[in-house]
Parts: structure tokens; sequence; C-alpha cells
């Protein structure tokens, strides 16, 4: 079921995001009075799911969910359509308008894509404010898995800065570290400062790793509750008790007593619990599995930062977070080029996609990640790569600087090649997610 969730919503948001796509070529081929043929939702290789003509335009849902197409009149694209372009040319035609024409025409997908993450932002802050965890608030330190202790922070560490940069909110340290390679971390340990400069190779290690496993923050084991069939319930242990201590060893953090508790699999021990303001005793049994059926509530441990945003005041800030957007995927593609950090190999495709998107469905987690793949979407097809819309706006841009307009002849080879390294870049994606599923 949880699959099958998480791929509803990519489907519902990457046909949102092609739809609005297309409508930007749609619409502005319209102002231009240029002839739209085909707007499709995903392709449709041999047959559609379904069509209908309203106009000179054929609209329609394709089977094969790998994007979505308007083919415009006069214009040499994915449809690989040459006989049209072997007749004489037609005023409604692409080829036929002005160069600046065409390039708006070519940038209007993208456009849409920018203003429709605005939106989204927008209409999110308005609808549900903002919440993040100050790093200010992570008042007993930090939690740390392998990568992070080889980076050379420690449990118990105050991360103050990156690269000497105050980051607010916590969940978002390890993306300041990887988007901006970063070369030193700042924290206070025993009330001492320390610089930490990050070993070679390590970044390449963190970009591997999942969302909550590089560091976490550090809270006590309070008892928010129990499961059924509980060892803790029935050693008499009670919701808000603290548990301190194992046969006399201390354990004043839920991470402490989780790596200790699997030693006493099997035996009976003596937990410290703190009740009110009374230090008590309680033995119990720990059976086989090493767990005690008792779990703890994070978010009551922290104040979470809350701001409410009016419309007025959500415009600008959602023109902020786009903006911020951007810059940020721009340093994951700069990435992508970094010998050290490797990032290539972290490339996925639909797998990889989908996986992002919550196991239930949440709306806000939805809009949010619709917003970011829009983003993603219009800076993608707006790399200059023949049979992207960058490809399409590199020609133009050439023709319009030297008065020169390339071939038909030139423009099909062009998307040929520009095709064969989509599919290319595709299989290569998508094989990376099948190499990591038997990994």
């Amino acid at each position: 079921m949880e699959i099958l969730i998480k791929a509803a919503q990519l489907i519902l948001s990457l046909s949102i995001l092609v739809i609005f796509h297309e409508f930007g070529h749609f619409i502005t081929a319209k102002m231009f009075k240029t002839r739209v043929e085909k707007f499709y939702l995903f392709f449709n290789p041999w047959f559609s799911l379904f069509k209908f003509k309203k106009g000179e335009t054929e609209y329609g849902m394709g089977w094969l969910p790998l994007g979505g197409y308007v083919k415009i009149s006069g214009m040499i694209d994915e449809s690989m359509d040459k006989s049209q372009m072997n007749q004489p040319a037609q005023p409604w035609e692409f080829r036929s308008k002005p160069a600046w024409q065409r390039l708006i025409i070519m940038l209007g997908g993208v456009t849409v894509n920018i203003l429709l993450a605005i939106a989204i932002y927008i209409g999110m802050l308005w609808a549900w404010g903002e919440k993040y965890l100050p790093a200010s608030e992570v008042k007993y330190g930090i939690v740390v898995d392998s990568v992070a202790y080889d980076m050379g922070l420690r449990n118990g560490d105050y991360i103050v800065s990156v690269d000497q940069e105050k980051v607010d909110d916590f969940f978002k340290i390890p993306s300041r570290i990887i988007l901006d390679n970063a070369k030193t971390i700042q924290v206070v340990r025993n009330n001492t400062p320390i610089d930490i400069t990050i070993p070679e190779g390590q970044i390449a290690r963190l970009l591997k790793k999942q969302s909550g496993e590089f560091i976490n923050a550090r809270m006590p084991f309070v008892i928010a509750g129990f499961q059924s069939e509980s060892p803790a319930e029935k050693a008499g242990l009670k919701p808000g008790d603290r548990i301190v201590s194992i046969n006399d060893s201390a354990t004043l953090y839920f991470d402490e007593f989780k790596n200790m508790i699997p030693r006493f699999k099997n035996q009976t021990v003596e937990l410290g619990v703190v009740r009110n303001d009374d230090t008590l005793s309680f033995i119990m049994d720990i059976p086989e599995t090493g767990l005690i059926g008792a779990y703890t509530n994070p978010s009551s441990h922290f104040v979470f930062h809350e701001k409410e945003y009016g419309l007025l005041a959500a415009i600008p800030a959602g023109f902020n977070r786009t903006w911020k957007g951007v810059g940020n995927y721009l340093k994951q593609l700069k990435l992508l080029f970094s010998p050290e950090v490797k990032a290539y190999e972290s490339v996925g495709g639909f797998i990889t996609i989908g996986s992002i998107f919550p196991s239930t469905w949440d709306w806000q987690a939805f809009w949010s990640l619709t917003a970011f793949l829009s983003i993603m979407l219009a800076i993608l097809n707006v790399l200059p790569i023949p049979a992207l819309d960058g490809g399409h706006v590199m020609f133009l841009f050439y023709e319009i600087i030297s008065g020169r307009k390339p071939s038909d002849k030139f423009m099909e080879y062009a998307q040929i090649v520009g095709m064969i390294l989509l599919f290319g870049l595709l299989i290569f994606a998508n094989g990376n997610d099948i190499v990591k599923l038997f990994k």
C-alpha cells in the first residue's frame, strides 16, 4: 500500500508539472498566433488513452508517463515530423515567426514552472505557515552516525555554524554541508568551542545517506507511551517517566539507552527512573528482542519555530523561497561535476523521485515536493542540450547574435543527438535505481 501511495503522489505531481509546463509553450504560441497541433499529457507512441479535438488542436493523454508535449506547427521537435518541414513555410508556423517570438515560446514552459513553484510556496505559507527546529533549540546536543563521527563530530556536540556561517534550521545542516561543499564545522564540546575540518571524501559519503541518518537532535528518554505487551509497562513504568540508568550505568539520553539495552537480552535489569522529583528503581526482564515496548515523543523535547503568514506577507516569502530553491538546485548540478563528491553516483530516476514522497498522503509534503520538482524541471529543461527547451534557446541566441538561422537539416540532426543523450541519461539514472535495489 505504501508503494501505491508513493506512486500515486508521484504520478499526480508529474501530471501537474507536465500540464503546466506544456501550457507555458501553448499559451505563448497562441499569443503570437502560432498553430498548436497537439497538446498531450504523457507520450502516446502507437496509441492514446483518449483524445479529442477542439479548434485546431488535438488534446489527449498518452500511456507512457515520461513527460508530455505540445506539437507546434513548423517546428522540429521530439515528434521528428519532417514532412511538414518540406513544405513552404506558412505564416502560422513557428519557423515563420521572428526569433524573439520563438525565444519566448521556447522559454514559456520553464517560465510557467517557476511561476508555479512561486504560487505553490505562497499558498503553502499562507495555509500552513512555516515551522522548523532552530539549531539553537537543540539543547541536548546531537547524535551522530558513522559518517558524522568520521567527520569529527561527537554525540553531545552543539553545532554552531558551518564554514563560520550560522545555520538557523537544524534539519538543513546536512544539505548546507553538501551544497556548499563545506570545509569546516564549528561546534561546542564540553563547553569548549572547536573548529572541525571535514576530511576529504566525507561529503561524498554523506551524499549517499538517507535523511535523518547523519545527525539527529539528542533527547532524554521520557516515556510518551507503550506498545502492546510492553515489558516496561508490566514493570510499573508510566508515561512521563524518564529512564536515566541501567544497572547503575548512566543512560541520560535515548541514544545511550538504545545502544546499551541490547546487551541485556534475556536478562533481568534494574532501571533507574525519574518520576516527578523522585528517583525510583524498577526490576525488568529484557526479552530476546532487546526492546522494552516504550517510546518517546521527540517533538515534546524541543521548541519549534512557528510563523504564520497573511497573504500579503506570503507573496514575497514565496518568491524568496523559490529563489533559494533555484540556487540550491544549481549547486546540486554543480556537484555532479565534482570528482571529490562524486554526486553522479547518487543520481536517480523515477524510483528515487518516488521515494522522496511520504508513505502516507500528506498534502503539505506533496505540495512542497511538487514545488521543488517544478524548479528542478525548469532548470533541467533550460540546459543547453538539443531536444530540451534549452537547446532550442541556445540555437535561437546564436541566430539572434549572428543573424544566421541554423538549417532545418542541422536542427534535425541536433534533435536526434539530443534525444540520444536524454535517453542515455534516463537509462543511467534509472539504472542507478535498479543497482541500489540489489545493494
